[in-house]
């Protein structure tokens, strides 16, 4: 009993200091510049504020040398504003530049896609040389010896090409005492005399009178022209404010589902409740850690996956918990049902993660931006989850019962599972669905002949959305009268319909949409919004996308969610080796899919990029559930081998034993979710919305409708084998 006592003790030590080690890098780092915490994670434009924007080339066919070209001028151009600067290439003829922490937005994306010309010119005007000839130019100060004493000079150093550097031996030789102009986009920017004929690869412009205006020369010839036409496809100007304001609502709604959700699993399973919780913080530690470590940036849409993941990663324990429960019923010792309880629960664990993992993995392949970042933070919560649960969980658990903790009131048990008889209801089930399902397509159809079938944001069909924070709150009939004539004017906006706006609940944002606005015109509304109604420009958010790029948008995600169901199809079917359970699988899917869309229909939300993760999420988390059922009615169509069940009962049975897992589950994941609905920023509660109704609708589909219709299918397939 010492012994047992003994190890109790270490478990329980390890499991604390483990918890106090990640805990601690967490929040403190692992050296002086806090390295793998908190305060390292890379922040995406949509919490740091900064710019974001795509260029496509013009040209139908560019060449892949002269994208390359353009975006190594791109990426030296982005870095004269920001070191932070990211720029890559999107599929083979667009250009990304994210450009975070930046204030001025306006000027960069005026300045920064400009085709630019850079000549070199003599006194006649011709053209000596151009960018092509310059390999790189870097500012410098030298101390030059003085009548004065010692003097420094500002110099701008060249280095040239071999063809440039015999051009400009010509050229030097025959204007020796001459100006050379350097010309970008056909301004002089400076006109340096010429001493001596250069015959090499690298020179200097001397007599500048300031560092910066050296620095600002040397930018000036290393950007250089870009070899291909752009032209802006997709932009957004995150501000500061609302990026620091975003963080804020979501660590606190972070911190608030948290709590509840410890407080939920305590008060349901006792000693097994304080296990997991324990294993919960410790795993929000390691995603920060993960997530600081590996440099995976944050996005909004990535601390609403990171903010599900903790009501998702509660679902192993209560799986586990509820096999616990069972077997200490069923008059096995604790000791033996915690075990039973892990090694029952890992298929469906394993199953369901994998599941939900297929969609993160497709959403990283198919989707872009913050949609990608949702992506790689739910795939690092699934992982970890199952890390917490089978490992850190069992690690506390263990150890509470070695300590001594071993009674079973203290981790509960099962005597009686409730005998509902959801088979038998399904006429019921399938006829309130049916109905839901029809009413969705019905309106679908129906909007479609009038316009667009669903209310698409910008994403999906152009324009420019700009989210303001006013610094006074006010009603939206206010902003309808006061507000969007202002705008109308400030972008030439004749026609007051195409302004729309919304007001932010219990906030002081409102998000307007108007048709796509080129530079002048977002300068324009941006100086517009700094006097006459006081906003600051780090209050102000704008995404502009075009027309052709929303419709791009739209088909990735039809596709987005038809390849990551399709993949979890097959899985299903291989892990279970049963079409019954595949299809019937699919139908749950597909009524999923089309109440949720019912909400955003009856609702009007509006259906953007977030849209796809949703989507996706809902799909995930609704296949989840039905694979535990599933994989009960498995065990217990293999446990009754002389067939004294009939298959209705088997199947009775199976979604009575689960039945405390699907509503549990579904409550600690919708407390995450209406706490992030609650508290979170607008563009936070456009993807919670839509996911309560989806883990609703998912707790109930999988208990009331998957069940049936893979009831109803093998019943039938039995009916005609024996016919």
């Amino acid at each position: 009993m010492r012994d047992r006592k003994g190890t109790g003790v270490l478990k329980l030590l390890f499991g604390l200091l483990l918890l106090g080690f990640m805990g601690f890098v967490a929040f403190v780092g692992f050296d002086d510049e806090q390295y793998g915490s908190l305060y390292d994670v890379d922040l995406g434009l949509d919490l740091a504020g900064g710019v974001s924007i795509t260029y496509q080339a013009v040209d139908d066919n560019p060449s892949s040398s002269a994208m390359a070209d353009a975006k190594e001028i791109l990426r030296r151009r982005a870095e004269v504003y920001s070191t932070e600067a990211s720029v890559y290439m999107e599929g083979t003829t667009r250009i990304c530049v994210d450009i975070p922490n930046v204030k001025d937005a306006n000027t960069i994306l005026a300045e920064l896609g400009k085709p630019g010309t850079l000549e070199f010119k003599d006194e006649n005007g011709n053209v000596v040389l151009d960018g092509n000839d310059i390999k790189t130019a870097q500012a410098a100060s030298i101390r030059q010896d003085g009548v004065q004493g010692n003097q420094i000079e500002y110099i701008v150093q060249l280095v040239l090409t071999e063809e440039g550097r015999k051009k400009f031996a010509d050229v030097t030789e025959a204007n020796i005492n001459k100006q050379i102009s350097i010309v970008y986009d056909n301004e002089v920017v400076s006109a340096p005399y010429v001493r001596d004929k250069i015959d090499s690869e690298t020179c200097q412009i001397d007599g500048l009178d300031s560092l910066e205006r050296a620095e600002n020369l040397a930018s000036t010839i290393r950007i250089g022209a870009i070899p291909v036409s752009l032209e802006e496809v997709r932009s957004d100007v995150v501000g500061a404010k609302l990026g620091q304001k975003a963080i804020e609502t979501s660590l606190l709604a972070g911190a608030i589902g948290l709590g509840i959700v410890i407080l939920i699993m305590i008060i349901l399973y006792r000693v097994p409740g304080i296990a997991a919780s324990l294993a919960l913080i410790c795993y929000v530690t390691m995603m920060i850690v993960v997530i600081a470590g590996f440099d995976i940036t944050l996005t909004l849409p990535g601390i609403a996956g990171m903010i599900l993941s903790i009501g998702m990663a509660v679902d192993a324990n209560v799986i586990i918990f509820a096999r616990i429960k069972e077997e200490i019923g069923s008059g096995t010792t604790v000791r033996t049902a915690i075990n039973n309880g892990f090694s029952k629960a890992l298929s469906a664990i394993v199953d369901g993660n994998v599941t939900t993992l297929i969609s993160a993995i497709i959403l990283n392949i198919l989707g872009s931006g913050t949609v990608r970042g949702f992506a790689q933070t739910l795939a690092v919560g699934i992982i970890l989850s199952m890390i917490s649960s089978l490992g850190i969980t069992r690690l506390f658990l263990t150890g509470f019962y070695d300590l001594g903790i071993q009674g079973k009131g203290a981790y509960g048990e099962t005597t009686k599972t409730t005998k509902l008889n959801i088979i038998g209801k399904r006429p019921i089930f399938f006829t309130v669905s049916g109905i839901a399902v029809a009413l969705s397509i019905g309106l679908l159809i129906f909007n479609a002949t009038q316009g667009e079938m669903m209310n698409y944001s910008i994403d999906f069909v152009g324009g420019t959305s700009s989210t303001i924070d006013l610094p006074n709150e006010m009603t939206l009939e206010e902003i309808q009268a006061q507000v969007e004539p202002e705008i109308a004017a400030a972008i030439g906006e004749t026609n007051r319909s195409n302004v729309s706006s919304n007001k932010v609940v219990d906030s002081s944002q409102i998000i307007v949409r108007t048709k796509t606005l080129n530079q002048d015109e977002r300068v324009a509304l941006t100086n517009m919004l700094k006097e006459k109604f006081g906003v600051s420009e780090d209050g102000i958010q704008m995404q502009n996308i075009s027309a052709a790029i929303g419709k791009e948008m739209r088909q990735d995600a039809l596709i987005s969610v038809a390849v990551a169901t399709l993949c979890m199809l097959l899985y299903i079917w291989f892990r279970f080796r049963n079409l019954t359970f595949a299809a019937a699988s699919v139908f749950t899917l597909l009524h999923d899919v089309f109440v949720v869309i019912l909400a955003y229909l009856l609702f009007n939300w509006t259906v953007g990029t977030t849209f796809i993760a949703c989507m996706l999420t809902i799909v995930g988390y609704s296949i989840n559930a039905t694979i535990v059922i599933f994989d009960r009615v498995r065990e217990n169509l293999s446990l009754d081998g002389s067939k004294r069940l009939s298959l209705k009962e088997i199947f009775n049975r199976s979604i009575n034993q689960t039945m405390t897992r699907s509503i549990f589950t579904s409550l600690t994941t919708l407390t995450m979710v209406v706490v992030l609905a609650i508290v979170g920023v607008a563009a936070i509660r456009d993807f919670a919305l839509p996911l309560i109704v989806g883990v609703l609708c998912g707790g109930f589909s999988s208990v009331c409708i998957a069940g049936g219709l893979a009831h109803l299918m093998m019943r039938e397939k039995k009916t005609e084998q024996k016919a």
